[in-house]
Order: C-alpha cells, then structure tokens, then sequence
C-alpha cells in the first residue's frame, strides 16, 4: 500500500510528459489534392475539401501540430514507408490487401462505386456491352483492383489515371466511354455543369472485398499509439458535432454508413 502514492505520482507525471508530448508533436499528412470534394486546390493554390477539414479537425481534437504534405495518390503508402509522412488521409479505402502494407484507423466515412457514362447509356450486371469500350479509373485504388480483376477479363479497355481531373477531362474529350470510381465524389461531378449529359448506369458496387471496410487513416505499420489517437479524435468530432458540421458542408446526406 505504501507504494501506491509513488505509483500513482509516477502515473501523473507519465501522463503530463505524454501531453507535453503531443502538444509539441507535428504529425505531417499526406494527401491527394486532386479529388474533390474530398480534396482539391482553389485558384490561390490552398487546399479544400472534405479530407481536409476532417483532418484539420482531428488534428484540433488530438491537440498537436499538422503539416500536410501532397502527393499523388499511389505515392502516398509509399511515403509512408520512407517516413516522408506520419499519416495519410486521402479518401483511402480500408482492404486486406493495404493492410499488408500499413495500419488503419476506423472509418471516418462510407462510399461504393458504379459507372458514369453518357445519358441513355445502358449496362447490364456483367457488363456485356461495354466491351471493346474504354474506362477511365484512377491508378492504384480499390476501383482499379476491380477494372483489373473483373472489367479486362470481359475484353474492356482499362486506362489508369493519376487522378480523377484527368479522368474528366478525358471523358469530355471523347477519349473515354465511361468512369469507374466512387460513388461520392461522381456525384460532385454530375452535379456541376462539366458532368451535364452523363449519368450513373450499371449496377452499384458494394461487394467488400473490393469497397472495403469504408475510407480510413493510413498510418505506418506498427504504429498502435498513433492508431489509437486518430480513433480517439475520429470518435470525438463525431460526438461533439464538428464532423457532422464538416459533412454539412460538402454533402446532403450521410456518408458515415452504418
């Protein structure tokens, strides 16, 4: 018993040293500013969106310094692995297959893919009439995974971009017949005069194995103390309506998911 009040002062000081800590630590975040409205650049060059707020506000809750640091999106584990960053948070879908590579968070948010091609178009659930045609899907993403696995086997053209702008501007030059990405993001696209005479065909992807387990924080593998810390925040903007203030800004319903 007379060793609890020492365990007790060394529990306090270990704790006063692990806030100092995070109040002095900069945790430098890489993202993807080509993918709105999670992420993209205004005309001054400043990054919006989505991920970005999202991240600003985890960074507030945990109480530490954030730098965010861009990247191409298929560069971003690999920056991770080289300590170039600290942590990812670019809209990157928690699967089997990344967590080979890195550490997840939970999800902060919920989105499945489909097809947009010109108005009137029509697919069926195998996709028999987009052979011989070409989709545009971005490089490295679950979307890919799926062009790879079921979209070239039926004799579809599959042509990988670096980023979803790319994708667009292709689309509009007739260099494609059709998108493959998420759902969400497709959705700021119809909406705005560019996405005008296209719309959603084909079925709606949902399956797990590609969509994962919604869009999660990539950290460094290994790393349980960050992980934990990220959770934390997630679970915290959530309870204190900041991440539904954000969700507000950008989207008209709810994109967490169940």
């Amino acid at each position: 018993m007379k060793k609890l009040p020492l365990i007790t002062g060394l529990a306090l000081s270990l704790l006063a040293c692990s806030s100092l800590f995070a109040a002095d630590k900069t945790l430098r975040i890489g993202i993807e500013a080509a993918y709105p409205p999670f992420a993209s650049k205004t005309d001054k060059g400043e990054i919006v969106g989505f991920d970005y707020d999202i991240g600003n506000a985890l960074c507030a809750q945990m109480q530490v310094k954030c730098v965010w640091v861009e990247g191409e999106f298929d560069g971003l584990i690999p920056s991770l692995k080289v300590k170039k960053i600290d942590m990812a948070l670019s809209s990157m879908t928690i699967n089997e297959d990344r967590k080979k590579s890195v550490d997840f968070t939970h999800k902060y948010y919920f989105t499945s893919s489909r097809l947009v091609m010109k108005e009137g178009a029509v697919v069926d659930d195998q996709y028999a009439s987009l052979k011989g045609k070409t989709v545009g899907v971005q490089r490295a993403t679950t979307t890919d995974r799926y062009a790879t696995e079921v979209f070239e086997p039926k004799g579809i053209n599959v042509k990988r971009y670096g980023n979803n702008e790319e994708i667009y501007m292709d689309l509009a030059a007739g260099r494609l017949d059709a998108i493959f990405a998420d759902t969400i993001p497709l959705n700021d696209f119809l909406s705005m005069p560019r996405g005008k005479g296209y719309a959603f065909v084909g079925p709606e992807l949902k399956d797990p194995k590609y969509v994962g387990e919604g869009a999660g924080i990539a950290v460094r593998k290994g790393n349980s103390e960050l992980v934990s810390q990220l959770n934390t925040a997630i679970d915290g903007i959530r309870a204190n309506g900041e991440y539904q203030k954000i969700s507000d800004k950008y989207f008209k319903s709810d994109i967490y998911g169940d």
